[in-house]
């Protein structure tokens, strides 16, 4: 596995001077949204809006109006919570193609309960012509522009940022509303999203050396979810499914994956792995990851609810696997 540095920056500059429609708007977090450089080699293509996100979404709908295609930069939570009537009436509602680029998605950010965007998905999957889709690694930062440009309406994007593992072969993007298979198995159905796949190969990892077969997909498209392959894993495996995700167990990876089960009568149990009904604070990730249960030892632990029995865990033996030689799939 390796790690990857400020992916965003040169693939938003590639991908403005590919296509001319192509505006960057930035709520005065420029450098913190890796568009420092963007401003610097395609001025004429950057909007600085200052700390006003309500405008920032209406000018982004009058230039979408006009034929641009705007991607707007700041902290995910600016972009819904504080803003959400000029997105729902302005963006949404008219079903104009603004790809609303929202970075520090969750628990990823020290920033504490008013720049955690813990509940982002759950409230956005609740709007008519919005699309949603959620980075876990570099390869699918990498991916993400071409995707919004694919969508061509509104779309909201859990960005990372920074340092960032490369989980992901970069010569197979990823796809629109179609799953990554990590591993194949048939005793539990496990799907992860976000920063937490990289947890959930740990943990995979360890179950397989205990025996437990694990049918891992890997989730970026949240909405719409209508991909097969959540529906063939589960109907493949015999136990049940696990969820795993940077967000409240409301609304997000883990309801969805229970409204496809109940559509498809899929009578198996669900355990779902992620925050609880609880506001987070501000910290480091790794403790955050752990402190809310969103870490390897946390999704054994669902495993073993699943599976009704103990897997005689050892917190040493998850310390020893390492993803510096994992292979990208």
């Amino acid at each position: 596995m390796k790690i990857e540095s400020n992916v965003h920056s040169d693939n938003m500059i590639k991908f403005a001077k590919e296509n001319e429609d192509v505006l960057v708007l930035s709520a005065d977090l420029g450098t913190s949204c890796e568009v420092k450089e963007f401003a610097q080699v395609l001025p004429e293509k950057y909007l600085s809006m200052g700390i006003a996100e309500q405008n920032m979404l209406s000018w982004a709908a009058g230039l979408a109006r006009e034929g641009f295609r705007p991607f707007l930069h700041t902290f995910a939570v600016f972009l819904y919570r504080r803003p959400l009537d000029q997105l729902e009436m302005s963006i949404a509602y008219p079903n104009l193609p603004v790809s609303l680029l929202g970075f520090v998605p969750g628990i990823t950010t020290p920033g504490g309960v008013t720049h955690q965007s813990i509940e982002d998905v759950g409230i956005l999957r609740t709007l008519p012509n919005m699309t949603i889709f959620d980075c876990g690694d570099a390869t699918d930062v990498e991916s993400a522009l071409d995707i919004c440009k694919e969508v061509n309406g509104p779309i909201y994007v859990r960005m990372l940022r920074g340092q960032m593992p490369r989980l992901f072969d970069p010569k197979q993007p990823t796809q629109f509303n179609k799953g990554r298979v990590v591993s194949e198995g048939t005793d539990v159905a496990l799907f992860s999203s976000s920063i937490c796949t990289e947890e959930a190969i740990r943990a995979t990892q360890w179950l397989e050396k205990k025996g437990i077969s694990v049918q891992h997909v890997h989730i970026t498209t949240l909405k719409p979810f209508t991909d097969p392959l959540v529906v063939e894993s589960i109907e493949k495996v015999t136990h049940g499914v696990v969820t795993m995700e940077n967000h409240v167990t409301t609304g997000g990876l883990g309801t969805a994956v229970g409204e496809v089960m109940l559509e498809h009568q899929l009578h198996k149990q669900l355990v779902k792995v992620g925050i609880n009904d609880e506001w987070t604070h501000g910290a480091s990730k790794p403790y955050l990851m752990k402190k809310y249960g969103l870490d390897a030892e946390s999704l054994i632990h669902a495993v073993e609810k699943v599976l009704g029995k103990k897997l005689d865990f050892k917190e040493e033996e998850l310390e020893e696997i390492r993803l510096e030689d994992y292979d990208r799939v």
